[in-house]
């Protein structure tokens, strides 16, 4: 072979070498920069993302019955101890802050724990229905939920029954705490998971 065939072979075998070499760099950092997050969400009575309530009517009326499926997807790298806590709010009370990841300061209602492995999805039911509603006026006040076939006391009203809200929180035990915490860090930034669904109150029929 001439100089420059040999010159060629060279250069084509630095690069293989150099590729060869670099690959197993290049792997470890995507794989370090690859997204962390746990994944929350809360399905209709059909296990999709639509018809939360019976007949896709949002006016939902004392003992009717709600069907939900929360989903969670652990997505962290490692086994999480998960808690889901079930908030009730009206339009004026604080939700959950995305940009601060504050939770709501309203009250538990119901909470739901679990260790959820890595790649690890969960479903589970969340049936519910309001037991007791009362008229104040021009106000109508929940004060006690049906859960999961628990009964729980809660005192929220907004005027006329317009614009209730069933709030979702993910909570995140914490080891060195003790604690569970509201969401996770991943890259030295915060995240957080939380849901609402809006509904109103009848006494009609």
């Amino acid at each position: 072979m001439s100089l420059d065939d040999w010159h060629l072979v060279f250069v084509s075998v630095c690069l293989v070498l150099v590729i060869a070499a670099c690959a197993p760099v290049v792997s470890a950092f995507m794989k370090v920069r690859e997204e962390q997050f746990i994944a929350l969400a809360v399905l209709g009575e059909e296990g999709m993302v639509e018809k939360y309530y019976p007949g896709d009517d949002p006016n939902i009326k004392v003992g009717e019955e709600i069907h939900w499926t929360t989903y969670l997807y652990n997505h962290l790298g490692e086994a999480q101890y998960v808690a889901v806590r079930m908030k009730l709010l009206n339009s004026t009370m604080l939700a959950p802050n995305y940009t601060s990841c504050s939770p709501s300061p309203a009250p538990v209602v119901y909470e739901i724990r679990r260790v959820l492995l890595d790649n690890e999805t969960w479903l589970y039911p969340l049936d519910w229905n309001l037991l007791n509603v009362v008229l104040n006026g021009d106000s109508i006040s929940i004060e006690r939920l049906m859960i999961n076939g628990q009964p729980y006391q809660i005192n929220v009203e907004t005027l006329n029954g317009f614009n209730f809200r069933i709030v979702l929180e993910l909570w995140i035990y914490d080891a060195v705490s003790e604690m569970f915490n509201f969401g996770w860090v991943t890259m030295q930034e915060s995240h957080c998971a939380w849901n609402q669904i809006w509904f109103n109150v009848t006494l009609a029929g």
